[in-house]
């Protein structure tokens, strides 16, 4: 229930809610006139760094006096509790605005030159933002801008560190030296602001990833995306732009925000930039000067999908680690830009929560796990026709030659026509994988591909239900349900104030769920109407039935990925943590829940990092493409197990996510890179079959550079290494086409 006062201020309601504060729409009687309150949640106020962050950002705010940012009225504590006042911006904010549709050059360029010097005052006393976005920027009741929310500001001056190692920022918005824990100065804003006018400008992100570690990767290492490519009626020199104020080089940006606003303005009259001759010519503050890239005619567009419905994901600030990976040079070949960015539609998950018990609506809730069904190598039988029907499930039955005797009696009746079967190979008979967004089913020998949904929303961690006829994934904030029979999807619940929900993953006997939300794990019942009621992390700690909690919501832990073993006696979880010299890496766990119970649930504050079985790679082994082992990076995009003591794993060296293969023996504690295909790179996403004869994985072939495509493969696992010679899955020339994919792929089990 919301208070209805606060102080001497009379709430009217709320606007907002992120990981620090509560805002409310607010009266103030003293001076009869509406304002925005910003209070520190009670349950924040025994932390110190929490506490400082929101007092620093009212002195702040206070210390700038600027006519284009939001101004504080009032700033105090009430029975313990801080609180500044703000004035109340009537006009809506600028992530409001998009969703109308791209702006013009234009409009963009009067936005800019009413922040420009707000920013650059800013810049000037060495306060920088740090998290500039379109929902920061405010209007009043005659639609002039204002910045604002500079609760996590930074100023450059100060030796006080009140995020601890951690980065702190939204990765759509974040600079690449933000990303990895680099000094910053106010050029990291301008960055930001580069990102902010493609979207504006287009109408979608430079940069899309399945979570915000793989937009933060892109940030660092990807080339700056062409404007011109998404949006190809725009003035040639906004591309000059953009690629100056998204420079990897802080050196190579424009130096101040009204040199941006200056040249944008420029564009805008009609005016043609003056180009340089040197990609590090830096423009001067108040010239149109600037370095530019040649414009190549004829570079492909992508459109989004006819019909498709483009709406804005809440973009909300995040802890995320430090990236420890240098900036890989841009590459201008013809073919990266015929092959290059294509235009990817962000669509808003729906927030709607199911306020009623799901269990008829989703039956396997109610019901035993299933059962799986044990491969016997055998003959290969006669592949289905593609058009067999996804409801009839069955392993495969091999007829066998029989000689009979002659009957002179009455002829044999006609056998009785049966329906077909799925093929049943590892113990799975479908595949569901992620392709342009959308999830996609395919028998496993590759037959009968068709796609599920049609709404390309963002999605990751695709797991078939217990009964093996709905899909769970997470998209946004939300964990959602798809039916395989008819593509009707279903909102399991929604944690609106959380930074990010990372993690979904059902036990083997379907009876319980592992949790990560801001890196924060929880394992609770799969109860669907106490999953439905469950909107926040308090409401994962207090739910009965939990054997993994966390008490403590003032500190997080760093969970990131999830997987059961065989029983549900044990997880895997890939977290964030520091090894021998102090950097921040993936790293894989594994925990012992023996002794947790729902009647002696085990406490996460005092359970990891001390209670672990194993932890690797660390010391046990090195990765090509892993930062512990010389590589360039310190990510596991992608690990699964065979629910026994083999570990699948791989580094990044292209595209995100694909890299180095690895199998891990947690019982030896032995590893061993693995090539099934002979090339060394590049793969992703491997997954065990389910009776642990067979190996799932993505591939791409780096020596073919951007013409490599991704394939699915499905093979046994121990014909690897012996010269077998494998074949992709047959799927449409439409599926996977974009190399920077993530497929995700999840088999079901043969029920």
């Amino acid at each position: 229930m919301e208070p209805t006062k606060f102080g001497r201020y009379e709430i009217r309601g709320e606007i907002g809610r992120g990981g620090m504060a509560t805002v409310y729409h607010a009266y103030d009687p003293r001076f009869e006139r509406d304002v925005a309150l910003k209070v520190l949640p009670r349950e924040m106020l025994h932390d110190v760094q929490f506490r400082t962050r929101f007092e620093r950002e009212a002195k702040t705010i206070a210390m700038l006096e600027h006519p284009a940012i939001v101004p504080v009225y009032d700033f105090g504590e009430e029975e313990g509790q801080p609180y500044f006042v703000m004035r109340y911006m009537t006009g809506g904010s600028l992530s409001e605005r998009m969703r109308k549709g791209p702006m013009t050059v234009r409009e963009v360029a009067h936005l800019m030159t009413h922040i420009a010097p707000a920013l650059d005052e800013a810049h000037s006393k060495g306060i920088i933002h740090r998290d500039l976005k379109p929902g920061n920027i405010l209007f009043d009741q005659f639609s002039e801008p204002y910045i604002s929310d500079f609760g996590i500001a930074k100023l450059s001056e100060s030796t006080a560190n009140v995020t601890g190692s951690a980065i702190v920022g939204t990765p759509a918005y974040m600079s690449p030296e933000q990303a990895q824990g680099e000094g910053i100065d106010g050029r990291s804003d301008i960055y930001g602001l580069g990102v902010i006018l493609f979207e504006l400008l287009t109408g979608q992100q430079p940069y899309h990833g399945d979570t915000p570690m793989s937009v933060v990767v892109k940030q660092i290492t990807d080339p700056v995306p062409h404007i011109l490519d998404v949006k190809p009626d725009l003035p040639p020199d906004i591309e000059i732009i953009i690629e100056k104020a998204m420079a990897k080089d802080r050196n190579e940006r424009f130096q101040d925000v009204k040199s941006l606003s200056n040249a944008l303005t420029a564009v805008a009259r009609g005016e043609s930039l003056s180009l340089g001759s040197s990609d590090s010519t830096l423009m001067s503050s108040g010239s149109t000067t600037v370095a530019a890239r040649p414009v190549k005619p004829g570079r492909p567009v992508s459109q989004p999908l006819p019909g498709t419905i483009v709406a804005k994901r809440a973009q909300v600030p995040v802890v995320v680690e430090p990236v420890q990976a240098p900036v890989a040079p841009r590459k201008k070949t013809s073919l990266w830009i015929a092959l290059g960015v294509g235009a990817v539609i962000v669509v808003c998950v729906a927030l709607g929560i199911v306020g009623y018990s799901f269990r008829n609506k989703i039956p396997f809730l109610a019901g035993p796990a299933p059962t799986q069904t044990q491969f016997i190598p055998q003959a290969s039988p006669t592949l289905p026709p593609a058009t067999l029907p996804v409801a009839t499930t069955a392993a495969v039955s091999v007829p066998v030659a029989v000689e009979t005797p002659a009957s002179t009696d009455t002829p044999a009746p006609s056998p009785t026509p049966t329906v077909p079967s799925l093929v049943s190979i590892g113990g799975a008979d479908q595949i569901a994988f992620l392709s342009s967004k959308d999830i996609w089913l395919v028998n496993v020998d590759g037959t009968d591909p068709r796609q599920l949904t049609k709404d390309p929303t963002n999605k990751h961690d695709l797991q078939w239900s217990p009964d093996g006829q709905s899909l769970f994934f997470i998209s946004g904030k939300c964990i959602q349900t798809v039916k395989i029979s008819d593509g009707n999807v279903a909102t399991v619940t929604c944690f609106t104030s959380a930074d990010y929900l990372e993690a979904f993953e059902i036990s083997p006997d379907g009876k319980q769920v592992a949790i990560s939300v801001n890196h924060v794990l929880f394992i609770v019942p799969l109860d669907g109407t106490a999953l439905a009621g469950a909107r926040n992390m308090s409401n994962l700690a207090n739910m009965p039935g939990g054997i993994f909690k966390y008490p403590d919501l003032t500190k997080q832990e760093s969970i990131k990925q999830v997987h059961w073993l065989r029983g549900g006696n044990r997880i895997a979880a890939d977290a964030l943590t520091p090894n021998a010299t102090g950097q921040i890496v993936d790293s894989i766990l594994i925990y012992d829940l023996t002794g947790c119970t729902a009647a002696a649930p085990c406490d996460s504050s005092t359970y990891f990092m001390t209670r672990y079985l194993d932890i690797f790679p660390g010391q046990r082994f090195s990765m090509m493409g892993y930062g512990v082992g010389g590589g360039k990076y310190s990510i596991i995009p992608s690990f699964d197990w065979n629910q026994d003591e083999l570990f699948l794993l791989n580094s990044i060296a292209r595209n995100g996510v694909y890299g180095y293969l690895y199998a891990y023996n947690f019982n030896n504690q032995k590893a061993e890179q693995i090539d099934p295909l002979g090339s060394q790179c590049c793969y992703t996403d491997a997954r065990w079959s389910p009776d642990g004869t067979f190996v799932l994985f993505s591939y791409q072939d780096i020596a073919l550079g951007n013409g490599s495509k991704n394939q699915l493969y499905y093979i046994p696992y121990g014909s690897i290494g012996t010269g077998s010679k494998y074949t992709p899955l047959p799927l449409p020339d439409s599926v996977l086409t974009n190399i920077t994919e993530h497929p995700d792929p999840a088999l079901r089990p043969t029920q």
